[in-house]
This record gives C-alpha cells, sequence and structure tokens, in this order.
C-alpha cells in the first residue's frame, strides 16, 4: 500500500484523522481557560494521572505523543513523495495553466505545513517545556497560558499559525474524504462546505482563548 499512489494518499487520510482528532481535543481542553484556573489546571492533572495504574504517572501523555510523531512523520514523508510524483509525472510546465477552484487552497498546504510545524516547535517550547515562558512553572498551566497571552506579539504568533491549521484543515479534510471515498462527485459541495464549516469552527475556538487573555476575559 505505502508503494502505490493511492496507498500514500490513504496514508494521509488516516494520519490526517488522526492529527484531526488530537486538535479538536486539544482546543476543547483549552476551552477550559474560562472556568478559571481550577479547571484548567485539574484537567492538565488528570491527563497526567489517566491510566496511570498501567502507564505510571504522565504515561498516557507520553503515549499521545509517540502516536502523534508518528502521525505527524508519516504525513510530512507521504505529503513529499506525492509531490515528488506529481512533478515526475509532469516534468514540463504547462504553457498556459488555467486557475482551478481548489489551487488557493492547495498552495496553502505547502506554506501552512511548514507555519505550523515551526509553531509546534515554539508551542512545545513555550507552554510544554516552559523554556519560552515567562512563567513557566511546570503544573500552572492557566497562569503559564495568561503570562503568555498577555504579550500582543505572541497573539499574533499564535493566531498567524493557527489561521494556516485553518486553511490546512479546510483542504485537508476534503482531500482525505475525497480519498477514502467519501467525497463524492455528488457530495462534493456538501462536504467542501462541511471541511470549512469544521476549520472556521477549530480556529475560532483555538483563538478565543488568547484573545480572551489580550483583552482580560482571561485572567
Amino acid at each position: 500500500m505505502w508503494s502505490s499512489t493511492v496507498g500514500k494518499k490513504a496514508v494521509m487520510a488516516v494520519s490526517g484523522a488522526i492529527l484531526f482528532l488530537y486538535v479538536v481535543a486539544h482546543m476543547v481542553g483549552n476551552l477550559k481557560a474560562f472556568a478559571g484556573a481550577g479547571a484548567l489546571d485539574d484537567y492538565g492533572v488528570f491527563l497526567r494521572e489517566f491510566l496511570s495504574p498501567v502507564l505510571g504517572y504522565g504515561g498516557f501523555l507520553w503515549v499521545v505523543r509517540v502516536v502523534l510523531l508518528l502521525a505527524v512523520v508519516l504525513h510530512m514523508v507521504a505529503a513529499v513523495q506525492l509531490a515528488r510524483r506529481a512533478r515526475k509525472a509532469r516534468p514540463v510546465s504547462y504553457a498556459h495553466r488555467p486557475k482551478v477552484q481548489g489551487s488557493y487552497a492547495a498552495r496553502t498546504m505547502r506554506w501552512g505545513g511548514v507555519i505550523i510545524a515551526l509553531f509546534v516547535v515554539y508551542h512545545l517550547l513555550d507552554l510544554t517545556a516552559g523554556v519560552l515562558n515567562p512563567n513557566g512553572v511546570e503544573g500552572a498551566i492557566h497562569a503559564n497560558v495568561v503570562a503568555d497571552f498577555q504579550r500582543w506579539y505572541v497573539v499574533l504568533a499564535y493566531t498567524l499559525a493557527v489561521v494556516a491549521l485553518g486553511f490546512h484543515l479546510r483542504h485537508g479534510l476534503f482531500s482525505a474524504l475525497r480519498s477514502l471515498g467519501v467525497a463524492s462527485a455528488r457530495r462534493a459541495a456538501a462536504v467542501r462546505g462541511t471541511a470549512l464549516g469544521v476549520a472556521v469552527v477549530i480556529t475560532v475556538g483555538f483563538l478565543v482563548v488568547p484573545f480572551g487573555v489580550l483583552f482580560g476575559i482571561v485572567r
């Protein structure tokens, strides 16, 4: 399956689905910031204690991290290999290439993926390791978030990354469903609209917390 183009697209779809589910769960967890410091910090404790009798304290989070890392590697490798195959299939450029409806969204996948990857590295150093966070206290998730997003330039960088994620999800969801055979020609318009709606909800869901901190709603 891995050697075929269809197989690589299926791998991209499945690995993308894993990453998508994590993004949704992460967004929902972030929204606990509006419930106060106790709610967000307790949620962090819950994640570290989940399945601790079997995996040990924090073991569940490490399992999630390994699965996510594997999904990211498969997703990126498949994307690069598919792009190379597409270029080899047409070594000579079009003399005239008309614009297509999906071309803009497809182009955003290239730079959007790079922006997201770079932001993830920063995000881990900031709110996971605490190295770049002005508060940087382990377990004080709410305080770290508030200290972070009180700086307008951090909110701006976060916004750019989340918007890139939204574009990535919009095109990625539709492409994944098409690769898995869900987005047939008859359902294409409905699936495309659904992908756009989901991308908007997730983008807004991620941005309300930093802007809530910036405008003093979340303290």
